[in-house]
């Protein structure tokens, strides 16, 4: 497709005797949520590995901007990287360094900017994720969980990448934060121009935030739609994830 930023074409990955993924096809439209649903161990986190090379295909290819990316060696890996930010689930913040040396961290190691214009590019993501610079000489263990979140994403951001990717960003955390964190992805999105693809199990999550839905099931993408036709499906396995969500407690 003429408009896919990230494109995986017949990728498979197994691990031992278990096959993840069987041979999957998921084009990534450029300004579009898409959101990778599916049950516990269905594949979803592997499908958004392969997308920054932190997992290559057993079989098959990946495909970022158009360059095929899933034989590269690491440091060829590095400008993709710069391009396709990732927000790890337990958000991967270095224990022993402050938030502003969290987020800063990307900026000493890629870019040539002077200290100024890093403290300025620090507190101008804080701000995107609702941050004030009073976050800045704290350490990550005097953080709530959503704060937490919130950093990393910030440091996520910092490069300004085209893509962002998602791995179960609402997990761990209350409704209310959820909610705030899902907000952000919709508002980042928008306001940074990229393109991002969120990975979760959360139902919920999944049809606030998303443009379209792609369900995994048995190794493969059973499912690739909007909500609204996600709600209308016939795949009995989405059906039950749907049925679920309506059915929980409120």
């Amino acid at each position: 497709m003429s408009d896919s930023v990230v494109e995986l074409r017949a990728v498979s990955k197994a691990f031992g005797d278990k096959v993840v993924l069987d041979s999957v096809d998921l084009a990534v439209r450029r300004g579009e949520v898409l959101v990778i649903l599916g049950g516990s161990g269905s594949g979803k986190s592997v499908s958004l590995r392969h997308m920054n090379g932190l997992t290559h295909p057993d079989s098959g290819e990946v495909f970022v901007e158009g360059v095929e990316v899933s034989r590269l060696a690491e440091e060829e890996l590095v400008p993709v990287r710069r391009k396709v930010g990732m927000l790890f689930q337990m958000g991967a913040l270095f224990d022993s360094m402050t938030v502003f040396e969290n987020v800063a961290f990307s900026l000493w190691e890629h870019t040539k900017m002077t200290e100024a214009e890093v403290a300025a590019r620090v507190q101008e993501v804080l701000g995107f994720v609702n941050l004030g610079p009073e976050v800045m000489p704290l350490l990550p263990s005097s953080l709530s969980g959503g704060m937490k979140k919130r950093v990393s994403l910030a440091r996520t951001i910092a490069l300004a990448p085209d893509v962002l990717l998602y791995d179960e960003p609402t997990t761990g955390l209350d409704p209310v934060t959820s909610m705030t964190i899902n907000r952000l992805i919709v508002d980042l999105n928008t306001r940074l121009a990229t393109t991002s693809v969120v990975v979760t199990h959360d139902i919920a999550s999944a049809l606030f935030v998303a443009d379209r839905i792609a369900f995994l099931e048995k190794g493969r993408f059973a499912f690739v739609g909007t909500p609204d036709e996600a709600r209308r499906s016939e795949v009995a396995a989405l059906r039950a994830f749907l049925a679920a969500e309506e059915a929980a407690p409120a």
